[in-house]
């Protein structure tokens, strides 16, 4: 490929290091992208597409095995980023370099490092590169996009199944609770596939009435019902060619499930005060957060549109389910909201990612990324510690009176300080002040309740 047109990331803890190498490559490339911290590598996979990584093989000083490089290897060898990797270390130890190799790295460089080598490696490897054969559109789109990352066995999962689905036209229903990310897999599954450059319509059919669930999906001509003034394009026809995201779908009454199945099976759509049907060429994907089970019910929903919106079915596990995800996630969206807001030093302390993995997260990845956007805001030194993080009262208290065992004092005490902090906006003094508390006896009550 054309070097100018490169863009490459380069990973080591020493920030000398860094400026050296984007120095060295700024003018020769288009884009040089630097990381003291290899936690996060993946984020900027999921945010960036890049051409070349160049990785240090060892981030701690006292150790110098190349672990930590060969394991950061393997995770972007995994991953669907297509980028080749040039591996950096200050020990030229043949075994690690013949290894590397093995495992899958383009090249291997030794510190300290003349330029001129250092560019041949990259010039090199990005030649071969456009030798290679042409990538689909598949291959060029990484599957993993912002919230959606994840290490988990059911993710990793979900991201092969969107790489063996995204090529093709199968209907695909997505199920989980609120706030897993359907929204985001959907968008994930279009960009993947071959109408990728064609619309992504998304319509919340579940929040649509029964008069407006026609006109807003079909569309409608001038002067076919009172108030309709103008010609109206449907949702159908304005993603013709591309894809159709139907969200809610398991909320729409058996009448309006008879339309679109008329629809789906016909390949038409008739607009209403129109008697000629259009055509339409349009990829399906629906999603509910009701179980398959409660949508196979003939006196809810009708089996005949299960079948038919149904070819692929994906399940999105909630954010409990997923392990060390939560922490993946908590330090993406740190990274975004320092950023948004201008805190760009700003890290979160290990005790704070202790109290996110034994917090439930009734709603799930939103419920986090509100939490994390909350703590920012607020927050006053370098790191978020634990009671910078306020979970939200109204997840809280839906979660803890589900069951009778909760309705003691204690669960009491927990929702209302937690609803007196969240109306002071975290201002642990107004909030003890209202509480009838001293600062040090709210301090040991959140210490209690693990708030």
């Amino acid at each position: 490929m054309n070097r100018r047109n490169a863009s490459i990331l380069v990973i080591d803890d020493d920030t000398d290091i860094l400026t050296a190498v984007k120095l060295l490559l700024k003018p020769e490339v288009k884009e040089v992208v630097t990381e003291k911290n290899p936690e996060n590598l993946l984020s900027h996979l999921n945010r960036h597409s890049f051409d070349l990584i160049l990785l240090d093989m060892n981030f701690n000083s006292s150790i110098n095995t190349g672990n930590e490089g060969f394991y950061w290897l393997k995770r972007i060898k995994s991953s669907a980023c297509g980028a080749d990797v040039i591996m950096i270390t200050a020990y030229g130890d043949i075994d690690l370099a013949v290894r590397s190799l093995k495992e899958g790295a383009a090249d291997f460089i030794v510190k300290p490092w003349h330029n001129e080598k250092l560019l041949e490696s990259v010039f090199e490897t990005l030649k071969a590169r456009g030798k290679g054969s042409v990538a689909s559109p598949v291959q060029q789109t990484p599957v993993i996009g912002s919230e959606l990352l994840g290490e988990s066995e059911s993710m990793k999962d979900i991201f092969s199944k969107i790489q063996k689905i995204a090529p093709t036209d199968a209907n695909i229903l997505i199920l989980g609770e609120n706030g897993t990310g359907k929204d985001l897999i959907a968008k994930a599954i279009h960009q993947n596939s071959f109408r990728s450059t064609k619309p992504f319509i998304k319509v919340d059919v579940g929040a649509l009435s029964e008069s407006l669930f026609e006109s807003e999906l079909f569309g409608h001509k001038k002067g076919s019902f009172t108030g309709s003034t103008e010609d109206r394009v449907g949702r159908f026809e304005s993603a013709n060619g591309g894809t159709l995201f139907l969200d809610e779908i398991g909320n729409i009454n058996l009448q309006q499930q008879s339309k679109l199945l008329t629809v789906l099976q016909n390949r038409q759509i008739t607009k209403i005060g129109s008697n000629v049907p259009v055509d339409i060429d349009i990829r399906l994907i629906c999603a509910t957060n009701l179980p398959i089970t409660d949508l196979a019910n003939e006196s809810k929903f009708r089996k005949d549109l299960i079948y038919r919106i149904n070819t692929v079915e994906i399940m999105v596990p909630p954010l409990r389910k997923r392990g060390d995800d939560v922490i993946h996630l908590a330090r993406y969206f740190v990274n975004i909201y320092a950023e948004k807001y201008r805190k760009p030093d700003l890290e979160i302390d290990d005790k704070a990612l202790e109290k996110l993995k034994h917090y439930p997260f009734p709603g799930n990845v939103r419920e986090l990324q509100y939490t994390i956007e909350r703590a920012v805001i607020m927050s006053e030194g370098k790191s978020l510690m634990p009671s910078d993080l306020i979970f939200s009262p109204i997840e809280t208290a839906t979660s803890d009176m589900q069951g009778e065992e909760n309705l003691n004092l204690d669960s009491v005490q927990k929702n209302t300080i937690l609803l007196v902090i969240e109306k002071h906006h975290g201002n642990i003094t107004r909030a003890a002040k209202e509480l009838g508390l001293t600062r040090a006896a709210l301090y040991r009550r959140l210490g209690k309740y693990g708030i």
